[in-house]
């Protein structure tokens, strides 16, 4: 992994300067086997299958507090949201966060995301025509 060309991915992803689908190719063309996305460090963490690891700061001001309770209603919204109708990065996290999300893996190799809320509730949500017939 090239910790200057993931770092500068992390702020794309920050500003919305390149598409969410773009950004994941480029993740992948780099090395990134899964991230972490951390809202009580405010941080993201990119792992390679090597073992190797790259964090970058969540940089935005005035996020929510991570809800006590899990609202997989509200996250799965927030989720179409993002898929369908191109929802901004930062929206995605004040409406994640409100639903109590604490962190999330983006597993890109393996096409899902493992949500994690406080409380150790979980929701796992396929890449789009990802999930297998059997899940």
């Amino acid at each position: 992994m090239n910790a200057d060309a993931v770092s500068t991915l992390a702020k794309q992803t920050l500003d919305g300067s390149l598409p969410f689908p773009q950004i994941v190719g480029e993740l992948i063309a780099q090395g990134v086997e899964y991230y972490h996305v951390d809202y009580a460090s405010r941080s993201f963490t990119f792992y390679s299958a090597a073992g190797s690891t790259i964090s970058a700061p969540l940089l935005f001001e005035g996020l929510p507090s991570i809800s006590n309770d899990w609202d997989a209603t509200a996250l799965k919204a927030a989720i179409v949201d993002s898929q369908q109708n191109g929802q901004k990065f930062r929206q995605f996290c004040d409406r994640a966060m409100a639903a109590g999300v604490q962190g999330y893996f983006a597993f890109l190799l393996g096409k899902r995301v493992i949500y994690s809320g406080r409380a150790g509730d979980q929701h796992v949500e396929w890449f789009p025509g990802a999930r297998p017939s059997d899940a």
